[in-house]
Formats: C-alpha cells, sequence, structure tokens
C-alpha cells in the first residue's frame, strides 16, 4: 500500500511539473539550415552520414514527415518564417541580392519594416529577442539602407555579410565562402561559424534568464561551396571517394556536432526547439540528399519545398513521436508561437499559415488551409541551371493530399497524389479535370493578387 501511494505521488508530481512547464512561457529557439535536403539528417534516412544529434533530436521531440517552407530558395523562405505570410505578399520571390538584380527580379530590395514581425510580436509579449547567423532579408552587396534588425524587433542583431549589421566575427565585407587565407584577421574560419554562433545563443540565454527568450540560430553549413576543415573531411573521408561528396559528409558532420553543443547547453530549461531547412539543396547527389524527392533547391517539386521538420521541447511534450499526418508550414510559426507563447497577433492582421500548436504537442490536427508557392518570376530569378527534369513550373498549390503545379500563364498544369505519389513521379492531370480545373484557378486566383 506504502508502495502504490508512493508511485502514486511520483506519477502525479510527474504530471503537475509537465502541466506547469507547459503553463510557462518557453525559451523558442529556431535552427534554420541552408540548402538543407529533406533526406540529410539520417533520422529522415541518410545512410552516406551519421548524424547523431539531429537523430537525438527527433528521439526526444515529434519529427515531421510533411513539414514545408514558403519557397524553395532562402530569402523568400525566411520571409515566410518571419511574417506568416506567403513572402510574394512583402515582393520577395528570389533571393536578395543587388539593387540591379532585384528590379530584374521585380523585387523589393529588402522586408519591409511595416510587415508583421514574429520576433516584434515576441518582443512586445515580454521576450528578450536576437537573431544569429545568415539574414538575407536586405542588406550587403549595394543595398546600404536596409532597416536594422531592431527595426523588426530584435534586441541583438549578429549577421553575416548579407544583412544590415554584419558581426565581426562573421565577416564585415567577406563572404564566408571565399578563400580562407583571405579572411578578415577578426574572422572566423567558415567551418568555426555555427561553433561561434551556437555560443552566441547560449550566451543570450544565460544573459536574459530572467526572461523567455526567441532566438534565431541560421546557420549556412550546408551551402554550397561547402568549406569544411581538413581534420573534419579525414574523420568522414571514404576510399576512392569523389572530394565534393567528402566534404558534404563533413560539413554536415560537423554541423551535427554544434546541434549537439546546443541541445546539451538547452539541458534543464524549458525550451522549444524548431528544427528545418530553408529549402532543398542545390547539389542534390542523384536525389539522395532530398531523400528521392523530385526537385532541389529553386524548384517547387518537393524537394525544393519539403524539409526536415523537427519540434523538440522535452520538458513538455513526450520525445519519438512521428507525425506523418499533420501538413505544417513555416508559415504557422507566428500564430503557432502566439499561442504557446502567449502573445497577441499584430493588430489587425490575417496570417496565411495557422495555428499548429496542436502538432507542436504531440496531436495530429489536420490542415485547413491550402498552401501556395511561386517560384521564377522570369528567368532572371534563377541563379544557376538545373536539370529539365527538376525545374517545375513556377506557381504551386498543396490542397489535402492533392498538389497541382502550373505556369503563371495557365500552361504546364501537372498535378500529383502525395499520398501514394509523394515524389511527383506520375502527373494524373489527364485523369482528373475537376481537380485540376478547381486547384489551377485557386493557384492563379492566388498568384494575381500578389503585387
Amino acid at each position: 500500500m506504502i508502495r502504490r501511494c508512493l508511485l502514486s505521488a511520483v506519477l502525479i508530481a510527474a504530471v503537475t511539473s509537465a502541466s506547469a512547464r507547459a503553463a510557462e512561457r518557453p525559451n523558442v529557439v529556431v535552427v534554420l539550415v541552408d540548402d538543407f535536403g529533406w533526406g540529410d539528417p539520417a533520422c529522415y534516412g541518410n545512410t552516406v552520414v551519421k548524424t547523431p544529434n539531429m537523430d537525438r533530436l527527433a528521439k526526444e521531440g515529434v519529427r515531421f514527415t510533411q513539414g514545408y517552407v514558403a519557397a524553395p530558395i532562402c530569402s523568400p523562405s525566411r520571409c515566410g518564417i518571419i511574417t506568416g505570410h506567403f513572402p510574394g505578399k512583402w515582393k520577395i520571390t528570389s533571393f536578395l541580392q543587388t539593387k540591379a538584380g532585384n528590379k530584374a527580379c521585380a523585387m523589393a530590395d529588402y522586408l519591409d519594416p511595416q510587415a508583421p514581425s514574429l520576433p516584434r510580436m515576441l518582443k512586445d509579449a515580454g521576450y528578450a529577442t536576437a537573431h544569429i547567423g545568415k539574414w538575407h532579408l536586405g542588406g550587403g552587396r549595394d543595398v546600404t539602407d536596409a532597416p536594422k534588425f531592431h527595426e523588426y524587433g530584435y534586441e541583438l542583431g549578429l549577421g553575416t555579410y548579407e544583412s544590415p549589421e554584419p558581426a565581426a566575427p562573421l565577416g564585415l565585407k567577406t563572404t564566408p565562402w571565399g578563400p580562407q587565407d583571405k579572411l578578415e584577421p577578426q574572422q572566423v574560419p567558415r567551418h568555426e561559424r555555427s561553433k561561434w554562433m551556437v555560443d552566441q545563443t547560449l550566451e543570450f540565454l544565460k544573459k536574459n534568464r530572467s526572461r523567455p527568450c526567441f532566438v534565431n540560430v541560421w546557420l549556412d553549413d550546408t551551402h554550397t561551396p561547402f568549406v569544411p576543415s581538413e581534420e573534419q573531411m579525414k574523420a568522414v573521408r571514404a576510399p576512392g571517394e569523389a572530394e565534393q561528396r567528402t566534404k558534404y559528409k563533413a560539413v554536415l558532420a560537423a554541423l551535427d556536432v554544434q546541434l549537439g553543443r546546443l541541445l546539451d547547453g538547452l539541458k534543464g530549461t524549458n525550451t522549444l526547439v524548431l528544427f528545418l531547412g530553408d529549402n532543398g539543396p542545390s547539389q542534390p547527389f542523384a536525389r539522395v540528399r532530398s531523400g528521392g524527392l523530385r526537385g532541389q533547391k529553386l524548384s517547387l517539386y518537393e524537394g525544393g519545398v519539403r524539409v526536415p521538420f523537427v519540434a523538440w521541447w522535452p520538458e513538455v511534450v513526450k520525445g519519438g513521436g512521428v507525425n506523418d499526418k499533420t501538413v505544417i508550414a513555416a508559415v504557422d510559426f507566428l500564430p503557432t508561437l502566439s499561442t504557446l507563447c502567449g502573445a497577441r497577433l499584430p493588430k489587425g492582421y490575417t496570417p496565411d499559415g495557422e495555428d499548429m500548436a496542436p502538432a507542436i504537442k504531440g496531436e495530429s490536427p489536420a490542415r485547413t488551409k491550402p498552401l501556395f508557392w511561386e517560384y521564377g518570376r522570369n528567368d532572371t530569378s534563377f541563379a544557376y541551371p538545373m536539370d529539365p527534369k527538376h525545374r517545375s513550373p513556377n506557381v504551386a498549390v498543396r490542397d489535402g493530399n492533392w498538389k497541382l503545379l502550373v505556369n503563371a500563364d495557365g500552361s504546364g498544369v501537372e498535378l500529383y497524389d502525395l499520398a501514394v505519389d509523394p515524389k511527383e513521379d506520375k502527373n494524373v492531370a489527364g485523369d482528373k479535370p475537376d481537380v485540376v480545373k478547381r486547384l489551377t484557378e485557386l493557384a492563379l486566383a492566388w498568384r494575381k493578387s500578389l503585387p
């Protein structure tokens, strides 16, 4: 009897503790990895690189198999996270570059600071806010008038050269992928950048432990060209392996080490980590990095917009879950975190995403809104050539299990049932005229509504 009472007391205490943690406002850390394929982590099927810390993240969290970003390239994808809107609303549809290049792609030079902002929403709710790493939403090259980080609601901004305020250790004027013997005196080598970013993240959380914190940690290890150290390459090199494949393995393994350091530093805290890629890989290695999905970076096929997506909240949510039912997207972050963090949505704001708090907590809600994408408003948008099989039409919509792709002029219609054909191998447009008509009208009406 005494043993039973003690066991009951322990169980009640555990449930009470978890409930108390859930009632607290959590820290939120968004780990966004540049050009990160759906098949890059071992827990998503990678057999050429071991990623024990990514696997740990999934084992202790919830792994989504249908996680999406807002675009198949960096700037608009990041815009979707910050605003909760499809990025075309803010005239960001390709990578931000020179003023002439932005104009040629019919884009703004930077994210409008009047746009809805996730960090500003959380700062207004009492959060300490920081951005650490790649920004690429304005600034750099000849764009010298981009808004500073504080205008979006960040209290600390440590950007790369593609930002309004580059951090000195990340290079004030030097690209990270240039010759490593040409770095600025204070600049850390490319293969040490993620370590530096993790250090800054943990320091920010420590300094602000009296407040809940929101931190973007936006890493760029897997953006080409891959620049590992000789030691990192030696650790993964296989006999007779192509140099580029070895470099890829080395940067992915090194990234995994730094993710482990971050998770170790978060032990015992009430912290929600949202871990995902910003778009598919630019070097898919014959679909290996996309987990067999068609497409890559710059493509609206699944390999360009479906990404690894894990929510880790060990003090609140039981780990080890695999959610293969919920379609979750980066545009959902703003409304979802409004709920989880006790923050008010911006006044008059209607998100394109939806509140997926139940999914983060381990449930499997069905999506109620369609997802839309566009890429390649004109040929100037494309940074480099692509295998024709992976270059998609430039507008897409997913509604339920149906995904339709079409060019903005109405040509090139493709329809896929992702429930049975996630690799988009069989175009069934000819068999489903009613679905094609409905989704084509929906997609083109959305496309015409954009600036």
